[in-house]
């Protein structure tokens, strides 16, 4: 990010800035970067990456996102007009043979997709499953609790909602280690980083191990949204593989590292405020969903989306083209002083939290429900089991940029020992694994309506 950073006159882009989300830079000024934006411009044209806009301010994100004139299709062979799809910059297109699901979708295609998964993710569908992540969040911190230390990433956050999404889609739990590191550290390995050829041997045996699922599944079904993608029809034809594996691709990464990401950034702010700590753990009927809803504000797991210009429209006095580029920062529209009063401030009984972390429109985020429910779920057992938490500063790893996801890599914490409540993990998948079976847990909610019995 460079340090020059005022708007300048250009009679074809009258307002520039210098943005670049994907740099370390951008992380730490991240505040004042957005405070510019919004005093200055809340619309401008970066030269990045080939020259793309990026909205900011929450005027200007609230009326683009909701255009029917910007696209969101990634139209990796040529077959329409050519967009790229949701990612500044786009991937390499001889690495990307699938588009990113129904968030790489326009109308009508992107509604008949979504309408597959949305009896497996809707509100109802999701509190079925909360027997279900209670056990696995207790197996966790037993795994920890005798020994007054855990990391909250790799031991509690990486693998609750790691273990749900493969429970919801039908894959053995067992198999959740095999799908945790790469969907974490495709995110936060940056592309020229060394470690990239061990992370895309990771990628790659995830894709394997989907594709395998695929397989058996269509040789024997079993419930969840594999089995439903597959039994699919849309105008009478079966879904392509390649659109089955990109909305799976999809599920795995907005189920994983968005509510670590939430989780991790909740916990390490509650342990540097223990008096709000204290505050929410005995006042949480009143406070946790109010809380929830801030710390999804504050911290923006997903900071933003791109998007094609499908259609020259003004705003703001200035033309954006048709093919033109654009960034969504949900991030910074969040930071608005304009809807949000102290925006730069935690405030776990803010009211009227219009927040656009999972997104505006009809491409908002599917999967709300399940990170809403997950993140409550984990917050609450830690408030309740591990009450003095205190994480330690100095282990703490934030991702190296926050262009993708703004998440964690490791959050230790201390606390007071306590005694175990049950198995541990391992114990728990087996025993948790046979319930999955024998109740049909991963069936839509049309068909199964009962929470789970453990």
């Amino acid at each position: 990010m460079s340090d020059e950073t005022a708007v300048t006159d250009d009679a074809e882009k009258p307002k520039r800035y210098h943005f670049d989300r994907h740099t370390a830079e951008y992380r730490h000024r991240f505040q004042e970067i957005t405070e510019e934006m919004h005093s200055g411009c809340p619309l401008a044209w970066s030269d990045t990456y080939g020259g793309h806009w990026v909205a900011a301010g929450n005027r200007e994100v609230f009326t683009l996102a909701r255009s029917p004139h910007i696209s969101n299709d990634n139209d990796l062979f040529g077959e329409r007009r050519g967009y790229r799809g949701i990612s500044i910059p786009p991937p390499d297109r001889s690495t990307q043979h699938a588009r990113g699901g129904i968030l790489e979708m326009d109308e009508p295609e992107h509604r008949e997709y979504r309408q597959l998964l949305n009896p497996y993710l809707s509100p109802a569908a999701v509190t079925r499953w909360i027997p279900f992540v209670d056990e696995v969040v207790r197996a966790c911190l037993d795994e920890k609790i005798e020994s007054g230390s855990i990391d909250f990433v790799d031991d509690l956050a990486n693998i609750v909602p790691a273990v749900l999404t493969l429970a919801m889609m039908g894959i053995p739990l067992k198999k959740w280690t095999i799908y945790n590191e790469p969907a974490h550290a495709s995110v936060y390995t940056p592309p020229h980083s060394p470690d990239m050829p061990r992370v895309v041997e990771l990628l790659m045996a995830e894709y394997t191990d989907l594709a395998l699922n695929m397989a058996e599944i269509k040789e024997d079904s079993r419930p969840g949204m594999i089995n439903a993608l597959i039994q699919a029809r849309i105008a009478g034809e079966p879904l392509p593989d390649v659109e089955i594996l990109g909305n799976l691709a999809l599920i795995i990464g907005g189920g994983f590292d968005t509510t670590t990401a939430l989780t991790a950034h909740s916990l390490e702010w509650l342990s540097q405020h223990p008096e709000d700590r204290e505050i929410l753990s005995r006042e949480r009927e009143l406070l946790l969903d109010s809380a929830t809803e801030e710390f999804l504000r504050y911290y923006t797991p997903a900071p933003g989306d791109g998007r094609t210009l499908a259609a020259d429209l003004e705003l703001d006095g200035m033309t954006l083209k048709e093919g033109e580029r654009l960034w969504l920062s949900w991030a910074m529209a969040n930071r608005d002083p304009d809807l949000f009063r102290d925006p730069e401030q935690i405030v776990l009984d803010r009211k009227g939290n219009r927040h656009y972390s999972f997104g505006l429109g009809v491409h908002r985020c599917i999967g709300s429900n399940v990170a809403r429910t997950v993140f409550k779920r984990m917050l609450t057992a830690v408030l309740d089991r591990m009450p003095d938490f205190r994480c330690d500063p100095e282990g703490a790893v934030h991702y190296e940029t926050i262009g993708v996801i703004q998440g964690m890599r490791n959050l230790p914490a201390t606390f007071t020992p306590g005694a175990r409540l049950g198995a541990g993990l391992e114990e728990t998948l087996e025993k948790l694994q046979l319930v999955c079976d024998e109740q049909r847990l991963a069936e839509p909610v049309t068909v199964r309506k009962d929470q789970a019995q453990i």
